[in-house]
């Protein structure tokens, strides 16, 4: 059991995390990440949906942008033709009333103008982002199906030493971030670089000396926005783990509440829990800190601009060089140039979000699956019943950090070497650490060895395609594992064109009918959220029936007996000996009960296979497996007289045998 942690354990992990966070935000990485636009390019590249009416898409972002510039072009027009042509030198009307001061024709072709350019603007941009709606939620969801199913293709180390919240968030909030962007960040980013680009030109062409006024402007823009750009890309990549770090941490919560609320451990639960929010509070308010200080200064060199813009045109105005009409479209056409500008700010915090998001799914996607299907390519298993091949296999478990082809730790399991023939009944035993476990998981192909081969049917099982292998090999985990639905949606798991008369048949065949007529519905009844209605014996017997409607010819099982009530024990001992006929069948065995009844007896120790024969051979031999023996029947001994012939671990199995549980 782990030490209860202090207030000062507390602090000084508090004082870890804001030291690590802010290390993150301003040290430069061990291992250099992808820039913005290697990760664009590498993201696009995976997603070409993205790129289906890019064209057209960007055709209405530039006619939505050239019509931003008419207006400014009709403001000139009506002051210097409309306006300033009406009036005569000495400053009198040319038609000797106040109406000659204005062309009203001449203005009121330029508003009619100006009103087309406002209406083709409003609805070109409108189209524009129905397209690129359209095209980014039906990429971003292929993207989330392919992360999905990458995730359940890498290999049940890596699984397992993630934390499953964080690999739920690549595929939930990384990839809303990525869509946020595409909807809205990206197009902004396009449309307003296009617009500042447009109203550079027209203020170029209406005056290059007030032209580069504006344009001597922009290294310092440039250079002010990537100084921002590049801290708040270390800043957000900070922010999206621990949201990461956040999501494992409430799952672990969720999912595990009846333990917590078993030991009384509420308040260091809700402490980590604590921890992990004001983890990412940290990380996002210095994020925002950052990106308000962006948006501030941005406001102030778009002021300065402006200001600057209006002296200089004023001077220039006064001296002949340019006209008043010019000057005050000059004014318009640097609005138009700044204001991406004063929206950058916003932009690039979604645009870095949704890059440090789209890097952490690239990453993901990155891995290589350590058990790989090989799909068309591979070999499906002979018909017929299966036997077993072990050559010179040994398996070392990866380190921290390394995939399962490259793993350096300690060996699991080294150097096995037998032959199961087809349709025998194999207990496998050994003291917890032994290698069985590992064993059962190379046979299954959840992993694959480190050295050696593993045959099925005299077929290499890493050529063997997995819909084949699933559909002949079938392994039942001591922890029956069920799903939200009813027993019969469970079921079908195994055989999905069941139909419920199937399913029954099933129970009728393993001598369950009985237990399953005590259910409220029958088939139909509810297990619950990860088969919390049921109890541990009951589930058990769910996933028995589930393994036996899928009719595999091997068969593995993870014995799982030592939890279940006497009664439920009897019931999952007599399907499993219904299910064991006619077909090879490897158990994990938990109690010596199940190896005096196989047909052969596996014992590992220390990785190695140390014997191997049946249970009276064994005995004889007085090896390892004698010694577990005698061990397993002085624990007898003691349940019987401290229970009045109950075994500690769950009662006794048919036939009087004792089922107390083998010690490891």
């Amino acid at each position: 059991m782990a030490a209860p942690t202090t207030p000062a354990d507390d602090r000084a992990k508090n004082d870890r995390a804001e030291n690590d966070t802010a290390k993150n935000d301003t040290a430069e990485p061990t291992e250099k990440k992808p820039g913005a636009l290697e990760t664009l390019r590498r993201g696009l590249a995976l997603s070409p949906e993205l790129r289906v009416g890019l064209g057209g898409t960007l055709i209405l972002a530039l006619i939505a942008t050239a019509g931003r510039v008419v207006v400014p072009i009709a403001v000139q027009q009506v002051i210097d033709g409309g306006i300033r042509a009406g009036v005569t030198a000495d400053g009198g009307s040319a038609a000797g009333d106040a109406t000659g001061l204005v062309n009203l024709g001449f203005v009121a072709r330029m508003v009619m103008l100006a009103t087309v350019a406002v209406l083709i603007t409003a609805a070109t941009t409108a189209w524009m982002h129905m397209r690129l709606a359209r095209v980014s939620e039906g990429a971003l969801s292929n993207l989330r199906i392919r992360s999905f199913r990458h995730i359940h293709d890498l290999s049940m180390l890596h699984q397992a030493s993630e934390q499953r919240g964080a690999l739920v968030s690549r595929v939930t909030s990384d990839i809303d971030e990525i869509s946020r962007f595409m909807q809205w960040a990206g197009l902004m980013l396009l449309t307003n670089t296009a617009q500042a680009t447009l109203a550079m030109a027209v203020m170029l062409f209406y005056s290059l000396p007030l032209g580069l006024v504006v344009l001597v402007t922009v290294p310092v823009i440039s250079s002010t926005i990537r100084w921002f750009q590049r801290r708040l890309d270390a800043a957000y990549v900070v922010v999206r783990e621990r949201v990461g770090r956040m999501l494992a941490v409430l799952a672990e919560a969720v999912v595990g509440a009846p333990v917590i609320r078993a030991y009384g451990i509420e308040n260091r639960t809700r402490q980590r829990l604590t921890d992990a929010i004001e983890d990412h509070r940290t990380a996002a308010t210095r994020a925002g800190r950052l990106s308000a200080l962006f948006s501030g200064t941005g406001e102030m060199l778009s002021a300065s601009v402006l200001a600057l813009t209006l002296v200089v045109g004023s001077y220039l105005a006064v001296q002949g060089s340019v006209s008043v009409g010019t000057v005050v479209a000059f004014l318009f056409l640097v609005q138009l140039f700044i204001q991406p500008v004063q929206m950058l700010g916003e932009a690039v915090n979604e645009a870095q979000t949704a890059v440090a998001g789209w890097r952490r799914v690239l990453d993901v996607l990155a891995i290589p699956p350590d058990v790989a299907d090989p799909g068309p390519d591979g070999h499906p298993l002979p018909t017929g019943h299966l036997d077993i091949e072990f050559e010179d296999v040994s398996f070392r478990y990866p380190l921290p950090g390394e995939s399962g082809v490259d793993a350096s730790g300690p060996l699991a399991l080294r150097d096995v070497s037998l032959i199961i023939a087809a349709q025998t009944n194999v207990a496998v035993v050994g003291e917890t650490g032994s290698g069985k476990t590992t064993f059962a998981k190379l046979l299954t192909r959840l992993m694959d060895p480190t050295e050696g081969t593993v045959r099925i049917g005299g077929v290499d099982v890493r050529t063997v395609e997995f819909e084949s292998l699933r559909d002949r090999v079938v392994m039942v985990p001591q922890e029956g594992s069920l799903f939200q639905g009813s027993i019969a949606d469970n079921v079908r798991m195994g055989k999905p064109d069941a139909d419920l008369s199937d399913v029954r048949g099933v129970f009728v065949d393993l001598g369950l009918d009985e237990w399953l007529d005590e259910m409220e519905r029958g088939v139909e009844t509810q297990v619950g959220e990860r088969g919390g209605s049921l109890s541990i014996g009951e589930r058990q017997l769910v996933t028995l029936v589930r393994a036996a409607i899928a009719d595999p010819e091997l068969l593995v099982l993870d014995e799982a007996t030592s939890s279940v009530d006497p009664s439920t024990e009897v019931r999952i001992a007599r399907a499993l000996g219904r299910l064991s006929t006619s077909r090879t069948v490897v158990t994990i065995a938990h109690r010596l009960s199940t190896a005096e009844a196989a047909d052969r007896v596996l014992v590992f120790d220390g990785g190695r296979l140390a014997e191997d024969g049946n249970h009276a051979e064994l005995v004889t031999a007085n090896g390892v497996y004698a010694g577990l023996y005698r061990a397993w029947q002085r624990g007898t001994s003691s349940g019987d007289s401290r229970a009045g012939g109950s075994g500690t671990n769950g009662g006794t199995e048919p036939g009087g045998q004792n089922a107390a549980a083998m010690p490891t």
